[in-house]
């Protein structure tokens, strides 16, 4: 019978030997933050506390206990915006990583009725 590891040892092995993935790792749970996906954001915030710095560390930097941390960041948890904001950029740091935030315009819908007037008659 083959030998598996489990999920969270994938990520780490896969995190410390590939800087690209790291960063899109961070990525993903940032964008999902400002998206408004807080249940992905945490899981993905997790994943990447768990694979880099680990949550004893990171509740260090925080002056935090541990398992508030954890528990923050776990699928019940309902994070203040000030903690959740520090932990993303005190992962940032640890990480030395840097997050850069483009605004577009989004395309402009037309409204029902300027999409009757140009339709030919």
């Amino acid at each position: 019978m083959p030998l598996t590891r489990s999920f969270r040892e994938t990520v780490k092995a896969r995190v410390d030997r590939d800087p690209e993935f790291r960063a899109g790792l961070y990525a993903e749970a940032v964008r999902a933050l400002l998206d408004g996906d807080l249940a992905t954001a945490k899981i993905l915030l997790r994943d990447f506390t768990n694979a880099t710095i680990g949550f004893e560390h990171l509740s260090t930097r925080m002056e935090m206990p541990t398992k508030s941390v954890m528990r923050m960041l776990g699928p019940n948890g309902n994070p203040h915006a000030d903690n959740l904001l520090r932990v993303v950029s005190l992962l940032g740091q640890e990480a030395q990583l840097s997050v850069t935030v483009q605004a577009k315009p989004a395309p402009r819908r037309r409204a029902k009725h300027e999409a009757r007037e140009l339709a030919p008659a």
